[in-house]
């Protein structure tokens, strides 16, 4: 594998351990950097291209982690603004940054970015429930993790409400906005059964009490023939004695006290007192 293969793989720089993982020797970087590969720092290789917020990383020896990390790993995420989440291992973290500190995982072999297990572990200290949860669940859901696992390594006290965001942890949600609905539904008291099948209608992504459906939907709608297939669903669900609740990605996300209003409203309840 020549320098240029192995510094995209790396993301487009990548310091020298990484870059020796995947053969490449002292001789090459030489080579490489005479032909106008960048060494920002000794020990730190970049293609021209490269982006300086991963190059920033690697030069501070810093991993992407928490929520920040989320995008790499294909995770369901809430909420991408504000800080950078970074683990530095003295914890160290400049302006624009939230650091984290403690590692119980080889970080990624050819990225600055820390393992899942320590993603998870960090997101569920530092996040609120509902963007902690969504992350756990889709690695859950997915297989790429176990509750097991994460308990075992959040005891004691100081861990007590990360351990409670796993209480709320339900496997076969097929979306951030499923799992965040339900678990609002549910602290709220309301009974919810999810991806419950209904004659006539095919599968509804919630049943909150047996009689209210929730469908939510986290796309921009514009297709005319989704938005007559979803009302027909809806007409159909009417028509067998359900009530029928639409929701979408800002209903659940921007404005969950309304549409929590809104189904209690519906089910005959009053909000339970704060």
């Amino acid at each position: 594998m020549d320098v240029l293969r192995a510094l995209a793989i790396c993301g487009g720089a990548g310091r020298r351990p990484a870059l020796a993982r995947l053969g490449i020797d002292d001789a090459a970087l030489r080579r490489a950097t005479r032909a106008g590969v960048l060494q920002p720092v000794r020990g730190l290789y970049a293609l021209p291209t490269a982006a300086p917020d991963h190059v920033a990383l690697l030069q501070h020896r810093q991993l992407l982690t928490c929520r920040s990390a989320a995008p790499f790993y294909r995770l369901w995420s809430v909420n991408s603004a504000g800080p950078v989440h970074v683990h530095h291992r003295r914890g160290e973290a400049f302006e624009g940054q939230t650091g984290h500190h403690g590692l119980l995982l080889e970080p990624h072999p050819y990225r600055p970015v820390a393992a899942p297990g320590d993603v998870l572990i960090h997101a569920l200290k530092c996040l609120p429930l509902p963007e902690a949860l969504v992350m756990v669940e889709c690695a859950v859901g997915r297989g790429d993790m176990t509750l097991g696992f994460l308990r075992d390594r959040l005891p004691g006290k100081r861990n007590g409400r990360a351990r409670q965001v796993l209480d709320w942890v339900d496997r076969g949600a097929e979306s951030l906005l499923e799992t965040l609905a339900r678990t609002y539904f549910r602290q709220a008291g309301i009974r919810v059964e999810a991806q419950v099948y209904v004659d006539g209608v095919g599968y509804v992504d919630l049943l909150l009490e047996g009689t209210l459906i929730v469908e939510l939907d986290g796309r921009h709608h514009g297709e005319w023939a989704q938005v007559k297939k979803d009302q027909r669903r809806n007409n159909v669900s009417a028509v067998r004695g359900y009530s029928v609740l639409r929701y979408y990605y800002d209903d659940v996300v921007q404005r969950p006290a309304l549409m929590l209003a809104e189904v209690l409203a519906v089910l005959g309840r009053s909000p339970r007192p704060v």
